[in-house]
């Protein structure tokens, strides 16, 4: 079937304030449906401050957020059962099995009794884990959790996948196996993969289009090839430079405000 022409994700002028912090100023994008993008940027640029607003965990200060039809900010339970997440942090259960963190899932989005067994051995099938199904999860590695995240993410047959910075901490070999997971799991079910990185590499191998963030603004977006092209460079690192006059710096070097937003984002998802 040929896909919709109309987006899955529509922002237009969204803006996000903790207090006196300004972390996301005025930005607009859209995504296509079947789509794999990407928000490119430094720690506390306010990748997953948006992420956190699309996935109904903040309320935008301003601005509107669309996902799959929906308003985000006031039909909050039809936009939650069109997407699944993976966060920064670990969000398993480690004293239970693998399948047990599944089953769970599961039963919280509702998933049809009858489909379910089916469902969850499809899935840790194809992030290859069914073969450590009965495993806790405290005995994982980090790379397989995060496979088991994803498995789980995509139980409830959600429209749009998102990824906030989902390679953090992990060596490069478990990166690359872990994307080349997300690109099967793309080109199976069809589905649009949003994710976040502050990896070059990451964002130019993976996604259809880019679209680079800092200091709460979205700079430019477009594949690699538009943004070399709108900058006269030949790489994406060079692009990057150009339109930010700065590297993209290493997760553990965050600025003051960085460090603020961050805190201020973590203490909103607890209210």
């Amino acid at each position: 079937m040929p896909k919709s022409s109309k987006p899955i994700i529509v922002a237009k002028d969204v803006v996000k304030t903790f207090g006196k912090i300004e972390a996301v100023r005025g930005i607009s994008f859209e995504v296509k449906p079947g789509e794999i993008f990407a928000f490119l940027g430094p720690n506390g640029a306010g990748k997953s401050t948006t992420i956190s607003m699309l996935t109904t965990m903040l309320r935008p200060t301003s601005g509107k957020l669309v996902l799959n039809g929906h308003d985000v900010t006031h039909e909050q339970d039809s936009a939650r059962k069109s997407f699944g997440i993976v966060f920064q942090d670990p969000a398993l259960e480690e004293e239970l099995t693998a399948y047990e963190n599944m089953q769970i899932h599961a039963v919280l989005y509702s998933v049809d009794k009858a489909e379910q067994a089916e469902r969850i051995e499809n899935l840790m099938r194809l992030v290859d884990l069914w073969d450590r199904r009965k495993s806790y999860v405290k005995t994982y590695s980090g790379g397989m959790r995060r496979r088991l995240e994803i498995a789980r993410g995509l139980l409830h047959h959600p429209k749009v996948l998102f990824l906030d910075e989902p390679t953090l901490g992990l060596d490069t070999q478990t990166r690359n196996l872990l994307w080349d997971y997300v690109k099967k799991l793309s080109d199976n079910e069809g589905m649009t993969i949003f994710f976040t990185t502050h990896y070059l590499d990451e964002a130019e191998a993976v996604a259809g289009r880019i679209a680079i963030i800092d200091h709460g603004k979205i700079i430019a977006t477009g594949t690699t090839k538009q943004l070399t092209k709108q900058t006269s460079t030949r790489t994406l690192e060079q692009a990057y430079l150009q339109l930010t006059g700065k590297e993209v710096r290493d997760e553990t070097s965050l600025s003051n405000d960085g460090l603020n937003v961050r805190n201020a984002l973590r203490n909103s998802r607890l209210k």
